[in-house]
């Protein structure tokens, strides 16, 4: 008999090969699907960074806001000349008056201010494009946990898979433990030949070689669901839900209106498509910026000055005196070699490409929608075909065993059929997990939580 081939959720588990961890003295951990998702959110290093970005993109918004408030400064300096000569008039009548002073040590402080009043949108742009990315992060944001929720369910069910992959097979052991022991007893007594005994012990012995296997893949997908939801490497887990598909509800086949409705459903959540709408429009923002520096700017200034000595008084004294000046201002870049030309080239070629990434994202999610939707109803129609295989080749089980206790079958018809069952239980299994996973992929494509 060839040897028995075992594949268990080839599509979600991950095949690191760890030891079973040992014996715990902590209690299990609980865990639904829900409880899975929340926990990992709270864990992910992943979900961290995007949202330290997000309060980083949110300081740019503030950042730009401001550009359009006044500024003011202040400032102080000393400077230290030579010695020169004394400049001074000496009228005909009254005193002399000293009108350059040789005075080495002129110290200076000043307040003052800049406003712009007009720059011709380039504030309000900047102050778009800035909030355009603080969104476009918040969706990235989104994209991060819906990918981080569907690899999580994933692990999930790749271990409930797993589980019931070692269940089907230490049932399957303990069936074959009986067996064996009946073959012995039959030689025994003189009724079978050894290799009976010896097909049904090689039977066991693949059993108890694939039930090992089946046990470190779910102690390899355990690792996986411990690293996802934050949790001791050592620590129980206990899953609160089971593979059993319940009563899962028609899904709408492609090309039916259902599907219709489900691709649009998926073109309005789906956060990466909110993040290139959002990127859209902080580039067309960009590009108002760059257009903007065409243009004149028109701004305030002014300030005051106390300073020994004042530059502004004549003639010089060595005193601390003030003065004070305001002023309109218009700056126009006449000519710039081409410059602004090219940014706003360059801003409008950004924001075409995003465009067309839009289009792009448009296409695949149309057709990745439809390709969900096929693969639930295949994954369905495998659980109800797999259930009536285990049904049937339990009863045929069941009847060889009859047979074979009567004396009309022989060893090999048992193997053959507890081989049947032992596929077929093990198919079912692969099903459920399918169904799951085919759910869980249709969930992510719409954009559903």
């Amino acid at each position: 008999m060839k040897p028995i081939t075992f594949t268990l959720l080839t599509c979600a588990a991950l095949l690191l090969r760890v030891n079973p961890a040992a014996a715990q003295n902590s209690p299990p951990i609980r865990l639904t699907v829900a409880d899975a998702v929340s926990r990992g959110f709270e864990a992910s290093h992943r979900l961290a960074e995007i949202a330290a970005r997000e309060r980083g993109a949110r300081a740019a918004v503030s950042g730009a806001r401001a550009t359009a408030n006044p500024t003011v400064t202040a400032s102080a300096g000393y400077t230290r000349t030579n010695h020169v000569s004394e400049f001074a008039i000496t009228p005909p009548v009254g005193p002399k008056l000293v009108v350059y002073p040789d005075i080495p040590d002129n110290l200076f402080t000043r307040v003052g201010f800049q406003w712009p009043i007009y720059t011709w949108g380039r504030t309000d742009a900047l102050e778009r494009a800035a909030e355009a990315e603080a969104l476009a992060v918040a969706a990235d944001l989104d994209t991060a946990r819906a990918d981080l929720r569907f690899e999580i369910v994933r692990t999930y069910w790749a271990v409930a898979t797993a589980r019931e992959a070692v269940r089907v097979l230490e049932d399957s052991l303990a069936r074959g433990d009986a067996q064996v022991r009946d073959a012995r007893e039959r030689f025994n007594v003189g009724l079978i030949p050894p290799n009976d005994v010896l097909g049904l012990e090689a039977q066991r012995s693949r059993e108890r070689a694939q039930l090992i296997e089946a046990r470190n893949l779910n102690e390899s997908t355990l690792v996986d669901l411990r690293r996802l939801i934050g949790a001791d490497p050592d620590s129980p887990i206990d899953l609160a839900e089971g593979l059993d598909p319940g009563s899962p509800g028609p899904t709408a086949s492609p090309g039916s209106p259902g599907s219709a409705a489900a691709v649009q459903e998926a073109l309005q959540l789906r956060p990466e498509r909110k993040a290139l709408t959002f990127r859209i429009e902080g580039a067309t923002a960009r590009e108002q910026v760059a257009r903007a520096a065409a243009k004149p700017v028109l701004a305030a200034g002014g300030g005051a000055d106390w300073a020994n000595p004042n530059a502004r008084i004549f003639p010089r004294q060595d005193a601390w005196l003030n003065s004070w000046d305001l002023g309109v201002n218009v700056s126009w870049a006449v000519f710039d070699g081409g410059r602004t030309k090219a940014q706003v080239a360059e801003a409008k070629a950004a924001a075409d490409a995003v465009r067309e990434r839009l289009n792009e994202f448009d296409a695949v999610v149309s057709a990745d929608v439809r390709q969900r939707m096929l693969d639930v109803d295949s994954t369905l129609a495998r659980v109800e075909a797999a259930s009536d295989a285990v049904r049937s080749a339990t009863e045929a089980r069941r009847v060889v065993g009859d047979r074979y206790a009567a004396g009309v079958a022989t060893s090999t018809d048992v193997l053959v059929a507890q081989d049947a069952l032992l596929q077929a239980a093990l198919e079912r299994t692969r099903a459920l997990a399918g169904v799951k996973l085919a759910e869980a992929r249709l969930q992510r494509v719409t954009g559903r939580r």
